[in-house]
């Protein structure tokens, strides 16, 4: 069994402002037993601002100041973050420290849909990242990566009972519908759970923020391999500590056969 608290929070523009919510929620997280304690994609900086001017390598002082708290409070941080890229644009990176860990997973799949282009300012990614906590092996994913079964299952092929999904969900019409449904498909396409943390809603938060930028839905979602709903968040910022049994991803593959049976 491993506790993992989601944090969904709204994200300022300023990366130095952003450490704060990140230190009371690990805080929070880890009082109640979490060994990992996850935040939205872009926690180090919200989307509809410049992101080149932010970005900081994994060794730059946003990620070691996440690391320094992870570490005072004996927990694996998963926070979004911007990092450089040698052509100009930056990359969507999950950064994942603590725990004797410190690394990150690159966006593979870019939110190049409904009228946004991620891919003018960010670099895609190629590689799955998985990381072991007390015996349990998470995957990675951000995002626009949630509509893409492959890498959720090549996440599970690679041992991951849990797939940690950190996102700033674009608004408009039917897309929190289309998020409850994809969070539920991978779970039972992978046989994994699935742990959607989102950035909160700006409106719930009270925030003005650029109304084309995917700047978040709220409504976090845990799920397992079966499809079934654990928690789920509101619109506005709050957290939740839920009890992932990787157990429970092997009983779905077993009962399913959505891998074994795989012939593509």
């Amino acid at each position: 069994m491993l506790r993992i608290g989601l944090c969904q929070l709204t994200s300022s523009a300023e990366p130095a402002e952003n450490l704060a919510p990140i230190r009371e929620g690990v805080a929070r997280a880890a009082g109640e037993g979490a060994r990992v304690v996850v935040f939205p994609e872009a926690a180090m900086a919200r989307f509809g601002v410049p992101l080149g001017p932010v970005a900081e390598p994994l060794d730059g002082p946003w990620a070691k100041s996440v690391a320094a708290i992870a570490d005072e409070h004996g927990v694996l941080v998963v926070a979004g973050m911007f990092t450089p890229h040698e052509d100009g644009r930056v990359r969507n990176t999950l950064l994942i420290t603590g725990l004797g860990h410190h690394t990150g997973y690159d966006k593979i799949h870019l939110y190049d849909a409904f009228g946004f282009r991620e891919s003018d300012t960010v670099a895609p990614g190629a590689s799955p990242v998985t990381v072991e906590v007390d015996g349990v092996t998470l995957g990675f994913a951000t995002c626009y990566d949630v509509r893409f079964p492959e890498l959720f299952r090549a996440l599970a092929d690679r041992g991951a009972s849990a797939v940690v999904l950190p996102t700033s969900w674009g608004a408009g019409e039917g897309k929190r519908d289309q998020w409850d449904v994809l969070v539920r498909a991978r779970a039972l396409d992978s046989g994994c759970w699935v742990l959607g943390c989102g950035q909160a809603d700006p409106v719930a938060s009270g925030v003005e923020v650029n109304p084309k930028a995917p700047t978040g839905i709220g409504y976090s979602t845990v799920a397992d391999g079966f499809g079934r709903v654990h928690a789920q968040l509101g619109a506005g910022p709050e957290s939740v500590v839920v009890d992932i049994d990787p157990e429970v991803a092997e009983k779905a593959r077993n009962a399913t056969g959505a891998l074994a049976n795989r012939r593509l």
